[in-house]
């Protein structure tokens, strides 16, 4: 170690600068210590408190049908309907083909109902979509107990006139109609695995869950409870954390869940 000496001072003088030096650098070499003690310690905390985990919520992967009211029969035949003026317009015009069925409640405010490649469906399966036609009107918004829904075929069904064309969610309809009269207001909701083995709500017309054999599930009718809180009890029932899925396939009106 090189040491440097000031020779216009004496020895002592010398002394005392190192002296001074030395405490200087002690103290902070005592300073640098106890701040790295201090950081292993925050860090040995911070290891010692883990952040809770959160259980991530898996993203499923929606079908094209989900963004419309749905639901398969009891032998596996698709159905949709509209839920406003503007979605049976879409369905109408772009899932409306050749070989489905079209359905509708006979009131002013209904969802048009079509049976995928319905045209040869039992009438059994051509009730249950009917059912759900009722459900899904302005008969449950106002608490009916039933409804009439009628049928019709593609080509019965036009968006032209004479005149011109119709207005968003209006249809020209002619021919002769099957009539379904007196459909209970009746759905049924309950959970079931999906394809990825996942537990999920399943809302159908209470005809499908009969002929499908559903041993355990919730029996819904139009009511008193509002639409929210009906969604919290079926969601509590069914274990389902999802309210605002299950809003979204429940009919306008209020409930009766049992």
């Amino acid at each position: 170690m090189d040491i440097s000496i000031d020779l216009t001072k004496s020895a002592q003088e010398n002394a005392q600068d190192y002296f001074g030096k030395s405490k200087k650098a002690r103290k902070k070499a005592e300073g640098a210590e106890r701040s790295s003690r201090e950081l292993r310690e925050q860090l040995s905390e911070q290891e010692s408190v883990r952040p809770e985990r959160k259980e991530l919520r898996k993203i499923v992967e929606r079908q094209w049908y989900e963004k419309f009211n749905w639901f398969f029969t009891s032998n596996s035949m698709l159905a949709i309907g509209g839920r406003s003026a503007q979605q049976n317009e879409l369905v109408n015009s772009r899932h409306f083909e050749q070989n489905d069925l079209f359905f509708h409640a006979d009131v002013f405010g209904a969802s048009v109902t079509i049976l995928k490649d319905g045209a040869g469906a039992s009438r059994e399966i051509r009730e249950e979509v009917a059912q759900f036609a009722a459900c899904y009107s302005s008969a449950w918004e106002i608490g009916s107990a039933t409804a009439s829904v009628y049928s019709l075929k593609r080509e019965q069904i036009s968006k032209s006139t004479g005149k011109g064309s119709l207005g968003t969610g209006s249809f020209l309809m002619s021919g002769e109609r099957e009539w379904f009269r007196n459909m209970t207001l009746e759905l049924c909701a309950f959970a079931e695995k999906g394809k990825d083995g996942a537990e999920e709500i399943r809302i159908v017309p209470s005809l499908t869950c009969s002929r499908r054999g559903i041993k355990s599930f919730l029996r819904i009718r139009p009511g008193n409870t509002k639409k929210s809180d009906a969604a919290k009890y079926i969601a509590k029932r069914l274990g389902y954390s999802d309210i605002d899925y299950i809003m979204q396939h429940l009919p306008a009106g209020s409930f009766s869940v049992s």
